[in-house]
């Protein structure tokens, strides 16, 4: 079996290439990297470090590389012969890489019409389906019929902490031992392609919102929180009892959410809660704050990782959520210079004011209990600052 996988980056190498290693594809990396592409052709193979308590290792092999743009006909081949198309490049590039996949399947369809899936495997709600909607604008009108015939595009929810990392072998990847690859079913043609480790659901809605107000919203206020108390690291942020509580506090008002709306067993979700904290804390990995806060106005957003679930947990209990409006707060006061939406976020703040933010970035009414609750954390970070 052949996977093209678009992105050798760490996510690339320490997630998805290394799964479908493990499951029996010869993985074929696109990317841009010359670096990396040229060591992958050289050696075949790269190392993959899982931090732990303990350190392992784990040795991926059978793989080459090309790169995207000096070898697009070979891509364009590796396309046409390939039994799974992935990706890891980032939601932004999904565009530049649909017209070689487009390419890819015109040649494909020339010489047969064997079933083909292509996941993209990026940090976005529908991701593989916007690769879809690029990539059909590139297809000829044969091509778009053959593509609802043949090729499932299947969305993914993916779930991995690859901290920013600096080795002296340039393929070699440092991740956390957790990992979760959740696939849709839905556009399945024929038979689901064989992937270690990943499951497939009928529905991925619930996965999206457990992953998106479990781990980003603890994620987030972990990394704001720390940021207002100058930490370095989110686990840094997580070591100070304060912090750690507040995450705690906002984790189980969101799971109240996930619980209430999805159905699902409080103890099992408890202790995906507990599993999470346990991420945030592995001494092993070193997880920039600022990188982590980055974006805050999108993060802001009506239906992100600290909006949302409050939202929703007022909706469902007619209460304000503690443990969020102190996320919420400490995001507005994210103030990092070389962030281009902080900037942004604090001169709405000091034209509009915090009300102001949160109508516009967040989508509430300016009356909603959560904008004065959150005017009122605000104030008084303000006040500890």
């Amino acid at each position: 079996m052949r996977a093209v996988h678009f992105g050798a980056g760490n996510i690339g190498r320490g997630f998805i290439g290394s799964l479908l290693a493990a499951s029996g594809y010869d993985v074929v990396f696109v990317d841009v990297n010359e670096q990396i592409v040229r060591l992958l052709k050289e050696r075949g193979e790269y190392r993959v470090i899982i931090a732990g308590e303990r350190q392992e290792e784990q040795w991926v092999r059978g793989v080459s590389a090309l790169n995207s743009q000096t070898e697009q006909d070979d891509v364009i081949e590796a396309i046409a012969s390939a039994d799974l198309v992935t990706t890891a490049v980032g939601p932004h590039i999904l565009p530049v890489i649909a017209p070689v996949i487009a390419a890819g399947l015109e040649r494909r369809f020339t010489v047969h019409q064997k079933p083909l899936h292509v996941i993209a495997c990026e940090n976005m709600i529908g991701g593989t389906e916007t690769l879809k909607q690029h990539v059909v604008t590139h297809l000829s009108e044969a091509g778009r019929q053959l593509v609802e015939e043949c090729v499932g595009f299947l969305n993914c929810a993916v779930d991995r902490i690859v901290p920013n990392q600096t080795n002296d072998d340039p393929l070699a990847v440092t991740v956390e031992p957790f990992f979760e690859w959740a696939i849709e079913m839905k556009n399945t043609i024929g038979a689901v392609p064989p992937i270690q480790g990943a499951h497939f659901v009928a529905d991925l809605g619930p996965y999206i919102e457990r992953k998106l107000f479990t781990v980003n919203t603890g994620h987030a206020l972990a990394a704001y929180l720390g940021y207002q108390k100058q930490y370095r690291t989110v686990q840094e942020a997580m070591k100070d009892s304060g912090i750690r509580e507040s995450v705690e506090q906002a984790l189980r008002e969101s799971g109240a959410v996930l619980v209430k709306k999805h159905g699902w067993d409080e103890q099992e979700h408890r202790s995906y809660i507990e599993t999470t904290i346990g991420r945030f804390t592995n001494p092993s990995l070193s997880d920039d704050i600022v990188r982590v806060a980055r974006s805050p106005i999108r993060k802001l957003g009506p239906n992100d990782r600290l909006v949302a679930p409050a939202v929703q947990y007022y909706t469902l209990f007619e209460r304000v959520p503690s443990g969020l409006v102190k996320g919420i707060a400490a995001l507005l006061l994210f103030d990092e210079t070389g962030d281009a939406e902080a900037t942004a976020l604090q001169q709405t703040i000091e034209q509009s004011g915090v009300e102001g933010a949160l109508v516009q970035y967040a989508g509430l009414d300016n009356s909603h209990p959560l904008v004065v609750a959150v005017k009122e954390e605000y104030k008084k970070m303000q006040k500890e600052q």
